[in-house]
């Protein structure tokens, strides 16, 4: 998998691949040492696995985290939520196909999130019902719009298509989607969309 991970992404003329470890300790290690512009994480790995590397390279407490994209399976379910509080800003499948994984390294070195769209309904719909997790009210409650534009983030759909949806400009939408992570004290897309699956603003 990471042979083939690597090929995909070094055809890239404007990706350079600049390690590639066996285990969760060594990525860690390499990560720290190298400060790569982006951690491609299985969540399954010896030593210590995707959600612990995740923590100590993205956590809320590091303070110059590494952008990670995490690689799941659908019965990984039960990990999401913990990646997401341990600051992954991006998830895909394993099957993903070349694409995706090439555009979500670059989205993440934008400080976008890509989502493969099995995980973002799937999975963000698993956390709405589990009452342990469910979001908190923000500080300051979004405005109409915002709450469209987060909406919109929770079904999977890009900040182009959303900007399609409500007849306006994807810069209105970055600027909505902007205060809407600020006033929810969030991160990044997928924290954003979590938020909005366990507050129960997209229909199940």
């Amino acid at each position: 998998m990471r042979v083939g991970f690597r090929m995909i992404l070094e055809a890239q003329p404007d990706i350079t691949v600049v390690a590639d470890v066996a285990d969760g300790r060594s990525a860690a290690e390499e990560a720290r040492r190298l400060r790569p512009d982006v951690c491609l994480l299985d969540i399954r790995m010896p030593g210590l696995d995707g959600l612990q590397v995740t923590r100590l390279l993205a956590g809320p407490d590091v303070p110059d985290p590494i952008a990670v994209v995490v690689i799941t399976m659908f019965n990984d379910d039960e990990y999401v939520d913990t990646a997401l509080q341990y600051g992954a800003s991006g998830f895909l499948l394993k099957d993903c196909g070349p694409a995706l994984l090439v555009e979500a390294v670059r989205a993440a070195v934008r400080g976008d999130t890509l989502v493969a769209p099995q995980v973002t309904v799937r999975l963000l719909r698993h956390f709405r019902h589990r009452p342990q997790v469910r979001a908190t009210a923000p500080v300051q409650a979004l405005t109409e719009r915002e709450n469209d534009v987060v909406r919109g983030v929770a079904r999977g759909l890009t900040n182009q298509e959303i900007a399609t949806e409500l007849f306006v400009a994807v810069s209105t939408v970055k600027t909505h989607l902007a205060a809407a992570q600020a006033k929810l004290g969030v991160r990044n897309r997928v924290e954003v969309a979590s938020w909005a699956w366990r507050a129960g603003l997209v229909d199940a």
